[in-house]
């Protein structure tokens, strides 16, 4: 059995990453007057590049579960940066679209992001992000494929 000192940790740092980004993003975004949360701004970001998407494919681009988006897309329905549309070709599926009121946050939120990064990556060269970029797109490539073929069980050796 292996030692826990001698795990790998790159899901503990990434877990501890996300943590520290998330409190930090969270007072940037009430400093820059902006009245979206992160996971939101997650949402309203997918839409900035590509609007008038179905539940889910909003899902996949944000990795979150639809429950969870549902909830999520309501506050931002309420706020007025989203509405539900029918499809015209086919009235079961709903897009989420983009409103006027979402373009003032939209650049807000660009100039917000691009602080956090160029902090994020200070001290890193281009072509130190680039590598660490793609390690990352491959760790939740394998993580995604995983999850979809074994529908997320992991089986341990100890299982009866």
């Amino acid at each position: 059995m292996k030692n826990m000192k001698s795990q790998r940790q790159a899901g503990f740092l990434m877990a501890k990453i996300r943590q520290v980004a998330g409190r930090l993003f969270e007072r940037v975004l009430k400093e820059y007057g902006i009245e979206i949360n992160s996971a939101q701004g997650r949402i309203m970001f997918a839409l900035w590049q590509a609007d008038g998407v179905s539940i889910n494919e909003l899902a996949k681009k944000t990795q979150l579960k639809k429950s969870t988006l549902t909830s999520m897309l309501d506050r931002l329905e309420n706020m007025g940066y989203v509405r539900r549309q029918r499809c015209k070709k086919d009235r079961r599926k709903i897009l989420i679209k983009r409103t006027n009121k979402d373009k003032t946050l939209e650049s807000k939120y660009v100039e917000l992001s691009q602080e956090i990064t160029k902090l994020f990556y200070k001290g890193f060269s281009k072509s130190q992000i680039d590598r660490f970029e793609n390690d990352l797109d491959k760790i939740l490539d394998n993580l995604t494929e995983f999850e979809e073929v074994q529908g997320g069980k992991v089986i341990s050796e100890n299982s009866c």
